[in-house]
């Protein structure tokens, strides 16, 4: 733990990784929400490859998240990796920008998601390195908020340019540099890194399973079959454009979850803290099932608004807490190689679930993505009392005021 000045439990490095995460995001969620709509309208892709080459995408960052972790780990540094992360991301906007068919914005999405996939671990350990147990949930949820704070930003300016540019995709991708380019000398001038101990540093961790325990892998199990019916976040913006939503409303719907999302990261993480990160996951599940299941029965575009705005909250239970969860349960000297493989094995799910919602879309309906989602959501919510029967949580200890 660094001993920088806390605010609300929250160190310097923590509040840095979430501005970071905020300029990135906004650079991302510019282009994120057009993406698709640039795909189908303008290119003329079909539904099936557009979540293949979304599943290729983030199946890349997942894979590549174990051995950046691992790297990290073994070479005592996370800054650098870090940094070169985000540099790599911003440096694939061009490629969409200047995009003539779809072998361009494939390659485009795939150096995005590999930089994205050399900077998460070491982020997430820095975050974790910096913070006090009792407080993960509000530090990965704080990050989780600043992170989504920008991928409101994003498609808000995304909509102001669409209006000023008549719908002129490319200005925009190529705008999108700008914030991204500011998130990386952030990290350069204000990252403090922890300095390794020299038994961390000299022992050279080993890429394996046998440094962690049961609660972990039977976790990381639970996680990749709910990820296998969590396609990629465009066949929601599909289904928003399928019931009669219009392509210039897309980016305000997008910005209207994310602004949920962002607004209720941090308090549910410290809700998290104080009554039990496993219950907040397992209500995550359950409820994310819900909304599949609503987001299939969709039929008017009011349904998909309401949709969209719970679906940011099932945002705020999740991901920000599952990793405040993990950092309780793996090795101090293995946290980024126990974020990469977590992160790796759920990336693995990724590939099929993007590509299965694509087949299931063109091949059966738009509503058999969404009952399909709901159905592995379930099946992970049951795992997970499961998990908790075998493996209670223990109390979380808040130090004296």
């Amino acid at each position: 733990m660094n001993s920088d000045k806390r605010i609300f439990g929250l160190g310097r490095n923590v509040t840095i990784s979430g501005w970071v995460s905020f300029f990135m995001d906004v650079s991302s969620e510019m282009i994120y929400p057009l993406v698709p709509i640039f795909l189908s309208s303008v290119l003329g892709v079909n539904k099936s490859l557009i979540g293949l080459i979304e599943g290729i995408a983030e199946s890349t960052a997942s894979l590549l998240k174990v051995f950046s972790g691992w790297f990290s780990d073994r070479i005592g540094n996370r800054k650098w990796l870090m940094a070169a992360g985000y540099g790599i991301s911003t440096l694939s906007r061009p490629l969409v920008a200047l995009a003539a068919g779809w072998h361009a914005v494939m390659a485009s999405r795939f150096i995005d998601r590999f930089g994205k996939g050399i900077r998460t671990a070491p982020r997430d350990a820095i975050i974790a390195e910096s913070t006090d147990t009792c407080h993960m949930g509000r530090a990965f949820g704080f990050h989780r908020s600043m992170d989504t704070l920008g991928a409101v930003v994003g498609p808000a300016l995304a909509f102001w340019l669409l209006s000023i540019t008549a719908n002129d995709y490319r200005t925009i991708f190529w705008l999108s540099m700008i914030p991204g380019a500011i998130a990386v000398l952030l990290i350069a001038a204000f990252i403090v890194e922890k300095p390794k101990t020299q038994s961390v540093a000299s022992a050279r961790p080993k890429l394996t399973w046998r440094h962690f325990d049961g609660r972990f892998r039977f976790f990381v199990v639970i996680a990749a079959v709910f990820a296998i019916g969590n396609s990629s976040d465009v066949f929601l913006i599909l289904r928003a454009q399928n019931v009669g939503i219009s392509t210039v409303q897309i980016p305000i719907v997008y910005l209207m979850f994310n602004g949920v999302y962002a607004l209720s990261s941090f308090p549910l993480g410290m809700a998290a803290d104080r009554f039990g990160r496993k219950r907040m996951i397992w209500i995550g599940f359950v409820l994310f099932a819900a909304l599949y299941f609503g987001f299939g029965r969709a039929s008017t575009p009011l349904s998909v608004w309401i949709l969209f705005g719970c679906y940011g909250i099932f945002m705020g239970l999740t991901e920000g807490i599952q990793k405040a969860y993990l950092s309780t349960i793996i090795p101090a000297d293995f946290k980024a190689t126990a974020f990469g493989l977590y992160n790796t094995v759920v990336g693995i799910a990724t590939l099929p679930a993007s590509f299965i919602g694509g087949w299931l879309w063109d091949h059966v309906s738009p509503s058999a993505t969404f009952y399909f989602g709901a159905a592995t959501a379930v099946t992970a919510a049951f795992l997970f009392a499961v998990m908790g029967w075998m493996h209670p949580e223990q109390p979380i200890h808040h130090p004296a005021r």
